[in-house]
Formats: structure tokens, C-alpha cells, sequence
């Protein structure tokens, strides 16, 4: 029988609540809930939260798909790159040991600290730039593949610089971009952990994910009554924090 702490659960809604609420940083919690909380190994829990963060994207992505919010086009421009380089980011964690991953990890966790409390880029009627499009997709994609993140707080205002398109239509895309990535990241994952002997805990990634499906959902509801900006920078404190927190950790495990 799966037991998940009981301090687990609130962290759980918690990841599906970042996600519907600003659009991003499910995945930013998700893999501190499941190292600390859950006791999972840093490999696996990188990879856990890469199937997890695709569920809960994907149930986030449908009503945006159903109302058509969704730009294809940007998706495929932003989403086909991101996908390779998340294959190659993901391959290249196989040379790198979990606790380097959990340092860039924290790093890139302060860095997502900036974008949360920084203005989003203007709607701009300018041409769409292709070939930077196509940079940024793969960009995040090796990060998404190296350190288990989403990345949306990287892929919206990518998305409004780049593509041009309005924050609604960047938040949809982005939903669905994100699925596609952390798909092809946890694949590659999967087979790396898989020749190592490795199984996931197939019950504790379904009950994270349905309890972030059901906080992404009230998420979701409450977006529309809170104030984003300071959602976003009690958000960005709290990623200061745990960044912090980790890279501490990881020093002293270092140490030893």
C-alpha cells in the first residue's frame, strides 16, 4: 500500500496550484517534494517529476485546446527544438552525478525567482523571428532535460518576446510545450534508470499527479480573483528560499 507523508499532500496540490495559478513552476516543486518528502533518489525523482508535470499539463492544456487558444504553429516552432534538446539534456545527465543535477537545479530555481517578479515582455505586432524561436525551444529543452523542469517560466516570456503572441495564447502553448518536453525527458530517462535496474513508484507518481490536477484546477478558478503580481513575488521568495536551502544541502552532502 502506498503511504505519502501526510506533509506531502498540501506540497502535492501545491505543484498543480503553482501551475494554475502563474502558468509555471510545478515542476520547480515537484522535485523538492519528492526528495525530501518522499525519499526519492535525485535521478529519480528528476524523472518522476517529468511524467508528473506532463499529466498535469496535459489536463491543464484542454480547456485551452477546446476554447483554441493554442498556436500550433508557435508550439511546433518552439516545441520541436525543445524536444530535442531535451533528449540530449537528458542523455547528458547519464555523465553527471544527482547532486551537480540538484546544484543546477537550485540554480536555475533562483534564476526562475527573476522571471517570476520581472515584467512580462509587451504584445508586439513586429515579424516573427524564426530562427529565435527555434534557439529558444532547444535552449530550454537542454534545461528541461538536464535538471527535470518544466520550464515555464522560461518558455511564457520566451513566448511573448519571440513568437509574439498574446499572454493568454503564451500560457496555452506553453502548457502544451511543456507536455511534449518533459514526455521526451522522462522516455530517455526512463530507459537510463531502466538499464541501471531502477523502477519508478508508479502509485506515488499517479497520486502527486492527481493531486495536482485537482490543485491546478483550483488554481485555475482562483486565477482570475488573486493578484498576479504579488502572487508571483511571494512565489519568487519561496523559490529563493528552497534554491537556497538546496544548494546548502548539497553543499554539506558534498562535504561528506
Amino acid at each position: 500500500m502506498l503511504t505519502l507523508p501526510l506533509i506531502a499532500w498540501p506540497a502535492a496540490l501545491a505543484i498543480g496550484l503553482s501551475l494554475g495559478l502563474l502558468g509555471s513552476g510545478g515542476s520547480i516543486l515537484t522535485i523538492p517534494v519528492l526528495i525530501y518528502l518522499c525519499g526519492l533518489s535525485e535521478k529519480m525523482a528528476i524523472a518522476s517529476a517529468l511524467i508528473i508535470v506532463a499529466c498535469i499539463s496535459f489536463v491543464g492544456a484542454m480547456p485551452y485546446i477546446r476554447a483554441q487558444k493554442v498556436q500550433w504553429k508557435v508550439v511546433f516552432g518552439f516545441g520541436m527544438p525543445g524536444m530535442f534538446g531535451t533528449y540530449l539534456g537528458a542523455y547528458a545527465s547519464h555523465w553527471i552525478s544527482g547532486t551537480i543535477q540538484l546544484v543546477l537545479f537550485a540554480i536555475v530555481m533562483i534564476s526562475a525567482a527573476f522571471f517570476m517578479i520581472r515584467r512580462p515582455a509587451p504584445h508586439s505586432t513586429a515579424p516573427l523571428q524564426w530562427y529565435r524561436l527555434l534557439g529558444g525551444g532547444f535552449l530550454v529543452g537542454i534545461v528541461t532535460g538536464l535538471v527535470g523542469v518544466g520550464g515555464g517560466f522560461l518558455i511564457v516570456p520566451a513566448l511573448l518576446l519571440l513568437a509574439r503572441i498574446e499572454m493568454t495564447q503564451a500560457v496555452a502553448s506553453s502548457l502544451v510545450i511543456i507536455c511534449s518536453n518533459a514526455l521526451i525527458g522522462f522516455f530517455k530517462y526512463f530507459q537510463l534508470l531502466h538499464n541501471q535496474g531502477l523502477h519508478f513508484n508508479w502509485p506515488l507518481i499517479v497520486l502527486v499527479s492527481v493531486l495536482g490536477i485537482v490543485g491546478s484546477w483550483i488554481g485555475s478558478k482562483w486565477a482570475i480573483k488573486l493578484p498576479q503580481t504579488l502572487l508571483r513575488r511571494i512565489f519568487a521568495i519561496m523559490l529563493v528560499l528552497m534554491g537556497g536551502y538546496i544548494l546548502y544541502h548539497s553543499a554539506n552532502a558534498y562535504a561528506h
